[in-house]
This record gives structure tokens, sequence and C-alpha cells, in this order.
């Protein structure tokens, strides 16, 4: 049976080894958005061998490309982004140290034999609920890439962020798993 999890970031892989498929998770602390085309330019920066705007090591990326904030509002509505389309770049990204991702959708063979090989974890963030995720968002500051606008890096002070255990360390698939459990039934 999962279980509610609180959790500060950054993660650690004591961390990261207690979480199974399913656990319902509460982050706090910072956590970074980055989606495809920051994924890309961080990718080519780790293939030349330069530094990154951004230390990653043990970090967690939401894939989201956040709405303007209403007056008032320190984000816009924030809800996560398809995953997928940061597979051919996240197997390096883990290699440097990140330990977490969270977004939508399935992930890559590719992407789930990296996060049990580098010990990290892959959070389902409920799509269509983009508003009431921003409430949990407590601050935000562009680290890298302004140019990118709505896809820039983005440092986010997050307070009981909630996700899902979609892929853990141990190579659990909660989206195969669902799937096996409703071909049963």
């Amino acid at each position: 049976m999962a279980e509610l999890k609180r959790i500060k970031t950054p993660l650690s892989d004591e961390d990261v080894m207690k979480l199974k498929i399913g656990d319902s998770v509460l982050l706090t602390g910072k956590i970074y958005t980055a989606r495809d085309a920051a994924h890309k330019r961080l990718f080519d920066l780790a293939q030349k061998g330069e530094a990154l705007p951004l230390d990653l090591t043990g970090q967690i990326v939401y894939y989201v490309g956040p709405a303007p904030a209403k007056p008032g509002y320190v984000i816009g509505p924030a809800g996560p982004t398809t995953s997928g389309r940061c597979d051919p770049y996240t197997p390096t990204l883990l290699s440097l140290g990140l330990k977490g991702m969270i977004g939508k959708g399935t992930r890559s063979k590719d992407v789930r034999e990296a996060m049990k090989k580098h010990k990290a974890v892959y959070f389902a963030a409920t799509g269509g609920a983009a508003a009431l995720i921003a409430k949990n968002i407590k601050a935000m500051k562009t680290i890298a890439y302004e140019d990118l606008g709505p896809e820039a890096i983005r440092e986010l002070e997050v307070e009981d962020f909630p996700v899902i255990v979609a892929n853990d360390a141990y190579g659990g698939d909660l989206y195969e798993e669902g799937s096996k459990k409703y071909r049963r039934n």
C-alpha cells in the first residue's frame, strides 16, 4: 500500500531509495523548471564538458512552462508537460547528479534504466490542476536561459508540492503496473 511521504529537497540517494511507485509525496524546498529546449542546452554543455548554469546534484527538475503570474501571485498556472520530449537528454543529466523529475506521461526504457543506475525517481504531477499546483509554489527566480521565455530554467521554492512516484529507482513503473491491473480486471 502506497503511503504519503514528506521530503525536503535536494534529494539524497537515501531519500530516493525509500520511494516506491504509487507513493504520494509532498515536496518542500527548491525544484527547478526545465523543458526540452533547456534540456538540449544543458545536454550540449555537458557533451562539450562545459559547466552547467546550475549544479544538478540532488536536484529535481519540473517539466513545466508556467503561465504569466497575475498581479499578487508568484507564478501563473504551472501544470506538468509531457516528459517524453526530454528523454533524449535525461540519461546524461542523471549522470551529472539529477535525482528527480516531475512531469506527466511515461518515460523511455533508456531513462528508466538510467534512473536505476543513478538512483533517481520520476514523479507524476496531476495534469489539469495547474492553478491548484501553483498555490504550492512560494517563490520563483530565473536561473538561466531567459530568452526561452516560459521555458527558461527557474528555481521554484515549493511547500507541500503534491506528486506521485511514477518510476522508482528499482525499475518500478506505475503506468505499466496500472495497465496490468486494468487488463486483469
